[in-house]
């Protein structure tokens, strides 16, 4: 038995001892269960993913309830060996009961105990049944009846394999519950990008399907929403749902979603909610219930008081909490939380590096001479006009061409075809960044006038081309500037770079904008985005409501000039400008509408010199602060931190069965070798060893080529003879090309020259006498490579 793998112990003991105890092989037993992705580790260009948390058994009630963790050791292992990993994930989804076993016995942590024994020892002929966990989970859970046919509802299933990840059915399970409980009032936190649309529609297909509630109505704030729901994640209703588009009431629907305006009017006439009786609906899901549904005077408020007796849920990524506005008030705290910076650790969201510049006008301000007019004639007031001012009351025109340079420079280094969404500070100002851009990119436009296209509410054009710019396929719109069309709500999976030339004081204002990037699409290359702030809106990355950091970020050093001062005057949040309601555009293409009088609401001053004045890198370390320093200087700190000494670090590295793991253990805390590689000059002709050492500890580096002649000199070979030298020489020889891999991996064997010597088999039971007589050979070389350190 001590010779058994973990594999081996799962399937020959584990699996059998599960499914004598009634455990259904098919439907209640997953093996080797991906519970996140592992995180996206950003270091310049270059990107690795951490290691996922993957659960060796998740036991199921229904596939859509799991209910206990199983993590397996092999048996030179103590029973207990496992029992934190299965305290990990049993918390991680939510379930009482984490076992852990070498295939001997099995230790049983039970999280329902409030007293008592939490743990004991139990053989495998023990293992508890089905029927005995889910009796003790639903009385864990508070569930009145484990038999409830709302909990022991399936989700949906199409047969495809796509299945809610552990979050989404947790969110699922959470408001299950609670409603089978009785509680009506309901409220889900679930950062951007974690499929809130997906989790409710399968909150309403479970409680639909169980004939719980049979009358559904799914509210959303912007017609996009509306549509991409009824025709994506909605689509298995088929003809039971309808959108409500008109202004009558059609009442033979069971799911029906609106966009809250068609439901609501001036007028009483207009209100068509009013045409369904008070109880028509059994549930009501409140999309991005931020914005609106929370305050007591707001139309959202009203449709819900109306309802009042449906249950209602509220899914938003940004729960609001303000003086007037307060959804937990209205819904109760959340019944789940998934947040920002859980999803980037899991894996599920894409971090982010972000590029900050400060202007030189906007941190010591512009103040104009005497008598200074702008390009219109009018004559500009003479005070300091700063970072505020700036797209509001005065425009410099120099700066806004040095964003667009800026912009674009930053394109033309990666990819001028990403996906791009500049926020500005209204229409107007989006309106002259696409100008800007335009010229900056002249070649690209005059290829494709829509290369680069203002789409806000006011511009019909504009927003007839925003299905183009979310759709992957389309290449057209490649840069989009707005101000507030595009901040919620639109699915842009591979946008690459978000622009914030637009000074945002509102932490949900701020969540949403940041969450138009954190989609990850693989297929089209987008592990990551870029955050571009010229307007200090990154600065919330410190409030302590934020809660998700950036991975890297460009931005003032302590040296650099101070910030302005902040009781100047009174800023107004962006959220409190409507697009319907902008400042008055004078002069340029739409004339002046006002002749002499009054005075404009903006300057327009050109030909003033606007300048950089700094930018810092900072990296995400390990224990989740920023921290600012170069690659190299983390990678030194990081190495310092494990291994003080460079003999210390020696002898890990000679210890190391494979050296690989040292490698993927700097990969999991961001120390990537290739972008080490770049920093260090010839550092791509270094082994990884050398690097290393070069880089924490100063040593001066030997190319791969010069640390395997040295090996040559030393006349190691002379103790080997005929093939068994031909072989060794060779595989110094790929170690010359390649480091260390093909020591580490014996199908090196079947490529040349070695196949010229014999097979793989020949090799090591001919050449060598065995496995374990080559595997000796090939450490003793290793050991020979990195006798004399660095």
């Amino acid at each position: 038995m001590n010779g058994l793998s973990e594999r081996d112990i799962c399937s020959k003991f584990v699996t059998p001892a599960l499914v004598a105890a009634g455990w259904n092989l098919n439907s209640q037993i997953r093996e080797e269960v991906s519970l996140t992705a592992g995180r996206i580790i950003v270091r310049g260009k270059l990107t690795s993913r951490g290691q996922q948390k993957r659960a060796d058994y998740v036991l199921y009630h229904k596939p859509n309830i799991p209910i206990a963790v199983i993590e397996a050791k092999d048996a030179t292992h103590s029973v207990g060996a496992g029992m934190q990993q299965a305290l990990e994930y049993a918390e991680l989804v939510d379930v009482p009961f984490a076992l852990s076993t070498n295939g001997r016995s099995i230790l049983m942590h039970d999280r329902s105990v409030s007293d008592g024994t939490v743990e004991q020892e139990i053989s495998l002929q023990e293992m508890p049944s089905p029927e005995q966990l889910w009796q003790r989970y639903a009385a864990w859970k508070g569930i009145a009846s484990a038999q409830n046919p709302v909990i022991n509802q399936d989700y949906f299933d199409d047969g495809s394999g796509k299945a809610p990840r552990y979050y989404q059915t947790l969110a699922v399970n959470r408001v299950i519950e609670e409603t089978a409980k009785g509680r009506d009032r309901l409220l889900l936190v679930m950062a951007t990008g974690t499929g809130k649309t997906y989790t409710a529609f399968q909150i309403i297909w479970r409680l639909w399907k169980a004939g719980a509630k049979k009358r559904i109505l799914f509210l959303a704030d912007r017609n996009i929403l509306v549509d991409q729901t009824k025709t994506n994640d909605f689509k298995p209703f088929g003809g039971a749902m309808t959108k409500i588009s008109n202004r009558q009431a059609d009442k033979s629907y069971e799911i029906y979603l609106s966009l809250y305006q068609a439901v609501t009017g001036t007028d009483e006439a207009a209100n068509i909610y009013k045409q369904f009786s008070r109880d028509f609906f059994d549930l009501v899901i409140i999309d991005e219930c931020h914005r609106g549904s929370a305050a007591a005077d707001s139309a959202w408020r009203e449709i819900l008081e109306y309802f009042s007796s449906a249950t209602q849920v509220g899914l938003t990524a940004t729960p609001k909490e303000t003086k007037d506005v307060s959804n937990i008030d209205y819904f109760g705290e959340p019944v789940y939380t998934y947040s920002l910076r859980r999803g980037i650790e899991d894996g599920f969201l894409a971090p982010y590096k972000v590029i900050r510049y400060d202007f030189d006008k906007d941190l010591t301000g512009y103040r104009p001479e005497a008598g200074t007019h702008d390009r219109f004639g009018h004559e500009v007031e003479d005070r300091i006009y700063n970072q505020r001012d700036f797209d509001r009351t005065l425009v410099l025109d120099r700066r806004t061409k040095l964003v667009a340079g800026k912009i674009t420079e930053l394109l033309k280094a990666t990819n001028r075809f990403d996906k791009t969404i500049v926020f500005c500070e209204d229409t107007e100002h989006a309106e002259r960044m696409r100008q800007a851009l335009a010229n900056a990119n002249a070649d690209l436009v005059a290829e494709n006038h829509r290369y680069v296209m203002r789409i806000t509410g006011d511009d019909a054009l504009g927003k007839a081309e925003l299905d183009n710019f979310i759709d992957p396929k389309a290449r057209y719109p490649v840069i989009a500037t707005t101000s507030k069309l595009l901040t919620t709500g639109v699915d842009a999976k591979t946008c690459k770079l978000i622009v914030l030339d637009q000074r945002i004081q509102s932490m949900t204002e701020f969540k949403q904008i940041i969450g138009r990037g954190t989609r990850i699409d693989e297929e089209h290359g987008k592990h990551y985005f870029t955050i571009m702030d010229f307007k200090r809106a990154t600065e919330l990355f410190a409030d302590p409501d934020f809660d998700g950091d950036p991975v890297q970020i460009y931005e003032p050093g302590a040296d650099d000039p101070p910030q302005p001062p902040d009781d100047d005057d009174v800023p107004v949040s962006p959220g409190e400008i409507d697009e319907t309601d902008q400042p008055e555009i004078i002069g340029g293409v739409l004339g002046n509408p006002f002749g002499d009088e009054p005075p404009p609401r903006k300057f327009y001053v050109d030909g003033v010199e606007v300048n950089v004045l700094s930018k810092r890198v900072q990296y995400l370390g390990p224990d989740g602060k920023l921290i600012t320093e170069s690659l190299r200087s983390y990678a030194k700190k990081t190495l310092q931190k494990d291994y003080k000494t460079l003999d210390e670090f020696l002898r890990r590295w000679t210890d190391a069965e494979k050296k690989q793991a040292i490698i993927e253990e700097l990969e999991s805390l961001g120390v990537l070798l290739d972008g080490l590689r770049d920093e260090v000059k010839n550092g791509e002709t270094f082994s990884a060893f050398d690097l290393l050492c070069h880089v924490a500890y100063g040593q001066p580096p030997l190319t791969r080529k010069e640390r395997a002649e040295q090996v040559k000199k030393r006349n190691y070979f002379a103790k080997y003879e005929g093939k068994a030298r031909a072989v060794l020489e060779a595989l110094l020889d790929k170690y010359s090309d390649e480091d260390f891999g093909p020591l580490e991996n014996a199908k090196v064997l079947q490529l040349k020259p070695f196949d010229e010597i014999g097979t793989p088999v020949e090799i090591v039971k001919g050449v060598f006498g065995g496995k374990s007589a080559y595997e000796a050979a090939v450490k003793e070389l290793q050991q020979e490579l990195y006798r004399e350190g660095a």
